[in-house]
């Protein structure tokens, strides 16, 4: 692992401007994902449920990994590497008309040395904010790669 991997450690990076989250973005993301519970798609269910309107299912923000290209910035992950986890803290519902703001924490960067030889496994932590100020997530995404193999 390059020196220049671990300094990057609990730097903080700002997503792009903050993404607006539509009904029909949440049924798209529905219909791609399988989800058919109605307080994500049906208007009239979703009123008369626990919180009065549409929202977005939990799986909904690992959608966000993107919005801040932070993996791009690790050296060793600038182009490509795989998922190796996500782990996520929900918060606020996020409902349509939510901007949702990221902004991103290199939390950790190590070696492991496992049956195939050594990987390097970076964990960012992203959150989310809606236009109100209000966390709606933490997601802890985990990458990994292979020494040498970036930049191929």
């Amino acid at each position: 692992m390059e020196q220049d991997d671990r300094e990057i450690i609990g730097r903080i990076f700002r997503g792009r401007p903050p993404i607006r989250v539509t009904a029909e973005r949440i049924a798209i993301f529905c219909e791609a994902v399988g989800e058919d519970n109605p307080l994500y798609t049906n208007p009239a269910v979703a009123a008369a449920g626990p919180f009065g309107g549409i929202i977005a299912p939990p799986a909904f923000v690992a959608g966000f990994r993107y919005a801040d290209d932070v993996f791009d910035q690790i050296p060793v992950f600038s182009r490509g590497g795989l998922m190796g986890g996500i782990d996520i803290e929900l918060g606020a519902p996020i409902r349509p008309g939510d901007s949702i703001s990221v902004a991103s924490e290199v939390k950790d960067i190590y070696e492991k040395t496992g049956r195939t030889g050594t990987m390097i496994f970076a964990v960012v932590r992203s959150t989310l904010t809606n236009q109100n100020g209000e966390v709606v997530a933490r997601v802890d995404h985990r990458m990994m790669n292979r020494p040498g193999r970036a930049g191929k």
